[in-house]
């Protein structure tokens, strides 16, 4: 699974050619939950609530950039990097 970011020890990555709705997955340490890019709800699993507070923020100020993601992972295409939180 290709990785978007890391920052403050979590893994955002998102997979090729996955199933609706459009997501990500966050892992920190053995933990790991997955986020709805339109809703950012959780949809799956769990990771500590400052981890997944960190999470939310990454993910509000990069929303369009995790839905261009989607797109280049439904159509096989190389994922461009997206910024970590400073």
């Amino acid at each position: 699974m290709p990785e978007l970011s890391r920052f403050y020890g979590i893994v955002i990555k998102m997979y090729y050619n996955d199933h609706n709705p459009p997501h990500f997955h966050a892992e920190y340490g053995s933990d790991a939950m997955v986020v709805d890019l339109n809703t950012l709800a959780i949809i799956g699993g769990r990771i500590p609530p400052r981890a997944t507070g960190l999470v939310m923020e990454w993910a509000a100020q990069h929303q369009a950039e995790l839905h261009q993601a989607w797109d280049q992972a439904r159509n096989m295409e190389p994922l461009d990097r997206i910024d970590p939180l400073p």
